[in-house]
């Protein structure tokens, strides 16, 4: 490093650290500073004596009413130098500074002027990417979201170098899925990209991050289809994952993750969505399948992928998921069929006269048929919580 440079690291790394020192101090004297006038704004008590005054002694003159006074924001002494002459290394020793105070406003505040400093140019890009390599929480993930939220994430030698560090199993999990969550703000996912990250979300040794490679994807699906309509290739992948990873959380991720595009699912779909649905060991899994054949462009294959289904099915949340998701697909068409699933388990009766009895009333739209709808089953559950 040559004497300008170092200079310029020196400097930031003085200011910083002085001003977050001055910070505590600062807050501090704002604080002193506002006792007087927060004493001098007590209210008299019902006798006409302040409180806080020696019993007895009326106060000299009127009490002032009381004025809500806020306190000063600290300021970071040093810090509009540290701008005027910033670097990639003064940010990062100002980071570790702010890191090592524990100054979270302080660090959030340099890792936007980091994304700022790297803007659109893919160098600086790389060389955060480099140190993120090494580096661990909470400096791994400053460095990564500050990537993550610069132009130059789109550039093709980032998204490699991002995706690479996803893959790379000699590194850390937490650095590996790290990189894959900032791939996310990506437009699209050549086919390429794709298998790539295919392959870490089936990879058993990679714990989290084939959680998160499968996030990533269902993520820039989202993306690409609010764009372009594109969605066919991203769901070709996740629904491959759903029916051959050994993980449970990735096959009911990769299920889930058409549901904040909602694409219509087609005919090219339904044979591996049927085998998951009739086979997979999980119910959760099993009834996401369900909850992902019901927006389809075909309603009625849907429905007799979902009839078939019921009558393999023993687990009474699975037969209500394909109950009602029924509805979902086919509307007041599915009405005669869920008179058949009824007389077969007599549990789905009442359903089935609810159902009846909102469509009769001219009611059409689905997510107004389920708030009408009473829950008989016990087999909606938050998040997280056992069944």
């Amino acid at each position: 490093m040559n004497s300008k440079k170092s200079g310029v690291v020196l400097l930031g790394v003085v200011l910083v650290a002085s001003v977050v020192a001055l910070l505590t101090r600062g807050l501090s004297a704002s604080s002193n500073e506002s006792a007087p006038a927060a004493s001098a704004a007590r209210p008299p008590t019902s006798s006409g004596v302040m409180v806080g005054t020696p019993s007895g002694v009326p106060p000299a003159s009127e009490p002032t009413p009381a004025v809500e006074q806020l306190p000063m924001p600290g300021c970071w002494d040093g810090l509009r130098e540290l701008d005027k002459a910033t670097s990639l290394d003064a940010l990062r020793a100002a980071l570790g500074v702010a890191v090592g105070h524990r100054d979270n406003l302080l660090a959030t505040y340099l890792q936007e002027r980091l994304t700022e400093l790297v803007g659109q140019d893919a160098g600086r890009a790389l060389q955060v990417i480099e140190w993120a390599k090494q580096a661990s929480p909470p400096e791994l993930g400053l460095y990564l979201e500050a990537v993550k939220a610069a132009p130059a994430v789109h550039d093709a030698k980032v998204s490699a170098a991002l995706l690479g560090m996803g893959e790379d199993k000699s590194l850390p999990t937490q650095n590996r899925s790290a990189a894959l969550d900032a791939l996310e703000t990506q437009r699209r996912l050549s086919p390429g990209d794709l298998a790539r990250l295919k392959a870490v979300a089936l990879d058993e040794t990679a714990d989290s991050t084939a959680w998160v490679a499968t996030r990533t994807m269902g993520r820039v699906m989202k993306e690409d289809f609010e764009r372009t309509g594109t969605h066919a290739p991203y769901w070709k992948e996740l629904l491959s994952i759903a029916g051959t990873s050994d993980d449970m959380a990735v096959r009911l991720l990769a299920l889930e993750m058409p549901s904040y595009s909602d694409p219509l699912i087609g005919p090219e779909s339904f044979d591996e969505l049927e085998h998951i649905l009739t086979t997979d060991r999980e119910r959760d899994v099993r009834e996401m399948a369900a909850f992902r054949l019901g927006v389809t462009r075909e309603p009625e294959q849907a429905l007799k992928i979902y009839e078939a289904a019921f009558d393999k099915e023993h687990d009474v949340c699975v037969r209500w998921a394909i109950f009602r998701f029924a509805v979902r697909a086919a509307g007041e068409g599915a009405l005669p069929m869920l008179a058949r699933l009824a007389a077969k388990d007599p549990r789905f009766q009442r359903d089935y006269t609810e159902f009846q009895q909102l469509y009769a009333s001219g009611t059409v739209d689905f997510a107004r048929i389920w708030l009408g709808k009473g829950e008989h089953h016990a087999c909606l559950v938050e998040e997280g919580a056992p069944h």
